[in-house]
């Protein structure tokens, strides 16, 4: 049974990567958009759970649509209040599989490489030193996706304070980018484009994110050189 909640949210996964590729689009934010911010006049608060709510069970279920939703919380909310929104919504949707996992996979998992001896007993015990830097460095580094850096700490049995922690600090600048980009695509859908992406390969975003990966790495290179010195 400790199995059940990771099965289901990986069975929603893989009907929504089918079902709801084209539903949770930009293409769906233009035809609503109107609609949208009518009801945000109407019912701020009401809006902001809905909205959360939704974007909760896009991450929790690994579902298609995530970067749409980032960028439809600026569209909405603006910059600050749609950050701290995608913020609050990624994390609360990061910690339910997280929780999926750790408690079924990942505790099997855990309790083998606690019970195993040699090189994977070592590597957990490394890891587990530089657990929060290591956590901070997968949510900087924009190569790696965001359903990994979920699934992957539970299965080697993070605790749940250092994975929320670095969850809820370590998306901030990925989530601002995403949701300046969403302050501004009402004009881009009045030129008839599509909101551009790309800008967070640009260097003056790229550039400062590989610069806090680095700060991020720096304890765990400062441990290794301190261990390459000691008899």
């Amino acid at each position: 049974m400790r199995h059940l909640p990771l099965v289901v949210i990986l069975a929603v996964a893989l009907v929504g990567a089918f079902t709801l590729r084209d539903t949770l689009s930009f293409e769906t934010l233009r035809e609503h958009r109107d609609a949208l911010l009518a009801f945000r006049n109407d019912n701020l608060f009401g809006l902001a759970a809905a909205f959360v709510g939704v974007y909760v069970a896009i991450v929790a279920f690994s579902l298609p649509g995530a970067a749409v939703a980032s960028v439809t919380g600026g569209f909405l909310f603006g910059l600050w209040g749609g950050s701290a929104l995608n913020v609050l919504a990624a994390t609360a949707g990061a910690l339910i599989i997280f929780g999926a996992a750790r408690t079924g996979l990942g505790r099997t998992l855990s309790e083998r490489m606690n019970a195993s001896e040699g090189t994977v007993k070592r590597l957990k015990a490394r890891l587990h030193e530089n657990e929060i830097e290591v956590l901070l460095l997968m949510r900087l580094v924009p190569v790696v996706p965001f359903f990994v850096a979920n699934l992957v700490p539970a299965l080697v049995g993070v605790g749940w304070r250092n994975f929320a922690l670095t969850t809820a600090f370590g998306i901030v600048p990925g989530a601002v980018v995403f949701t300046s980009i969403g302050v501004g695509v009402g004009e881009v859908f009045d030129r008839g484009g599509t909101p551009d992406l790309s800008l967070l390969w640009a260097p003056q975003v790229i550039l400062p994110l590989l610069g806090l990966a680095a700060l991020a790495a720096l304890p765990m290179v400062v441990k290794a050189v301190r261990g390459r010195k000691e008899p």
